[in-house]
């Protein structure tokens, strides 16, 4: 099984009410030959028409030659998570295209090359030839410019087929190559001949076309990768060390695009920032704990490889108390794994990073509003709790375009937290670890505190209050305990989780991250059914008491999450041990995005093994 899905029986395309502005499509091109161009026009054109839509990129590790699906999710009810069929194949990779027509449901549509001698035949689907060469061989280009603008082709024969007005597809080529007219028009020429001759010689056969709607009237597509760089800046970064790595790095990519255009003095057009690529990802937060030693905000973005090589460092910053922030952009593991697919796999590793006793406070967006706002908060509770700060994004979220809302300028100050000045030191002293208000969070000085006693040796070693290095039993059960208490205040200062409470809901859900969208969606299939239920969606650790009481509120909870062994469902076990019989795992990895026909079947089969048992 590959992967596209095959569709059962029950969800034949006839069976489906009505097909307009509601179905899935899935392009199948071969890696490298600039697609990606071609799937990003057809999906802000459906944007452009008011249609919420979300797309997936499912591509190969390797740089080109392997295939390479899109899958476009047009949805007037606004669900964005991934479908398990796609009724609508555009089939451009000969490889892969006995398979792809193969997992086409009864009902579903095949827009192929013309030019390939023959494709597998089915009586229960509905196709669709374009000749590809003829567009081509009329635009005169040459090597590899034609296989890019061979895409375009099928640009035009979709909007032609489904409706989509051509003038939405130049609005999109004109975004996607920033106003550049003349990149616009060459491939504009291929779309409207395509679109011109499936006019004049293809008959609509199939019921699925788009109309306009008003649905993403003054919203945004943006990756998650985007808008977390574009929160960092927001956030007041100012050093950056990293080592590129699938699929982080576009987040750095991003803040070299916003850095220059946002930070720089405008005096002296000099840059208020540092972006340091460096020889590998232990290199990278070395220098950021030093750099936030020294009083900068200093963040990395990196994959769950790259975490591994951090674990050292990770408890340096921890146990010296160093405000360092870490963006892990999740991929599916173990080992090199599978590099361009989507999981969860990090949570348990991020949390207890570090050899000894080690806790650390991890943040957990699901959107790209998220993205933004956490690329500040991130910053403000490293500052403020004085630690490494990890933010667990994934892959889908990360690489891929989603609708927002646009975003707000952050309305609070940055928050610093307790930073003494050389005044400060004079009237209150300075013991580097002590607790002084009682929770748990010392005070801090960063270099250029004037003070001769604001200095202070950021050891890993034991140390007592005055960060003098000591191997007294009592120092080092004192420092560990106020360690373990400033862990319990970060509790109240991380973002709370997202509650939607259903009256007499039989169970409820906890998870995090993007599998929100499948799990909406399903949830509104079981409630259509009278199964209704609660959902608590987690956004950082460590948990609250919001997430006791939910537990406790509920006869059964079922924690969903994209990773085989059930992350969170162990966390949770363990930070509510008197609750953990009503936890039930439901774990799910293959590496691609959650589906809602995946958690309805899940909860149906534990809750009928629950009844059975009855």
């Amino acid at each position: 099984m590959g992967v596209l899905e095959a569709a059962p029986e029950d969800v034949a395309v006839r069976k489906r009410p009505s097909p307009v502005n509601d179905f899935s499509m899935v392009v199948a091109t071969v890696n490298g030959t600039g697609s990606q161009t071609a799937n990003l026009a057809l999906l802000r054109a459906f944007f452009k028409m008011g249609i919420p839509v979300n797309g997936k990129n499912i591509f190969p590790s390797n740089i080109q030659g392997l295939p390479t699906w899109y899958h476009i999710r047009v949805s007037h009810e606004g669900y964005v998570a991934r479908r398990h069929t796609s009724e609508i194949l555009v089939a451009f990779n000969q490889t892969t295209v006995h398979e792809d027509i193969q997992n086409l449901p009864e009902g579903g549509v095949c827009i192929y090359n013309a030019d390939w001698r023959s494709i597998p035949q089915r009586d229960d689907i509905t196709y669709y030839a374009v000749p590809v060469n003829q567009f081509v061989r009329d635009t005169g280009m040459k090597g590899k410019l034609r296989d890019y603008i061979a895409n375009m082709v099928y640009v035009g024969a979709v909007a032609f087929l489904l409706d989509i007005p051509i003038e939405k597809i130049d609005e999109a080529l004109h975004h996607h190559f920033n106003g550049r007219r003349k990149l616009v028009d060459s491939n504009m020429s291929v779309v409207r001949a395509a679109y011109d001759w499936s006019a004049a010689n293809l008959e609509k056969q199939d019921p699925y076309r788009v109309e306009p709607m008003d649905a993403t009237a003054g919203q945004i597509l943006i990756t998650g990768n985007d808008a977390a760089a574009l929160g960092a800046v927001f956030g007041g970064v100012t050093v950056t060390a990293w080592y590129p790595i699938t699929p982080s790095t576009s987040l750095v990519d991003a803040l070299n695009t916003y850095l220059p255009q946002l930070r720089t003095d405008p005096e002296t057009g000099k840059a208020t920032y540092a972006v340091v690529q460096a020889e590998d990802e232990l290199s990278a937060i070395g220098m950021l704990l030093g750099a936030g030693w020294a009083g900068a905000r200093a963040m990395t973005a990196t994959s769950g490889p790259g975490i591994s090589l951090m674990a050292e460092f990770t408890g340096l910053g921890y146990f010296a108390e160093i405000p360092a922030v870490i963006w892990d952009i999740q991929r599916v593991g173990p080992s090199t794994g599978l590099p361009t697919r989507t999981g969860q796999g990090d949570i348990l590793f991020t949390y207890y990073l570090g050899h000894g006793d080690t806790q650390n406070v991890v943040l957990l967006p699901a959107t790209v509003k998220e993205c933004f706002e956490f690329g500040s908060t991130s910053f403000d509770l490293a500052e403020q709790l004085q630690t490494p700060v990890f933010v667990l994004s994934d892959l889908d979220l990360g690489m891929n375009n989603w609708m927002s809302e646009p975003f707000t300028y952050p309305a609070e100050p940055l928050q610093r937290g307790k930073v003494l000045s050389a005044d400060e030191v004079q009237e209150k002293g300075f013991a580097r670890y002590k607790d002084i208000d009682g929770d748990g969070i010392p005070y801090r000085t960063i270099p250029g505190n004037e003070h001769p006693k604001a200095a202070w040796f950021a050891r890993g070693t034991g140390h007592n209050a005055n960060a003098v290095y000591s191997e007294r039993p009592e120092d080092w059960v004192s420092n560990m305990a106020r360690l373990a208490h400033k862990f319990e205040t970060a509790r109240e200062l991380v973002p709370s989780p997202v509650l939607d409470e259903a009256a007499d809901a039989e169970f409820g859900i906890l998870a995090y991250g993007t599998t929100q969208f499948a799990i909406d969606e399903a949830r509104n299939r079981l409630a259509a059914e009278g199964i209704k239920s609660s959902f608590m969606r987690l956004r950082a650790l460590p948990i609250n008491q919001d997430v006791r009481d939910f537990i406790a509120r509920h006869k059964r909870v079922y924690v969903i999450e994209l990773n085989r062994d059930g992350q969170m469902h162990k966390i949770l076990q363990t930070e509510v041990p008197a609750l953990a019989t009503k936890l039930v795992s439901l774990a799910h990895l293959d590496g691609m995005p959650l589906t809602a026909r995946w958690v309805v079947e899940a909860i149906l089969e534990k809750r009928e093994a629950v009844n059975g048992d009855r």
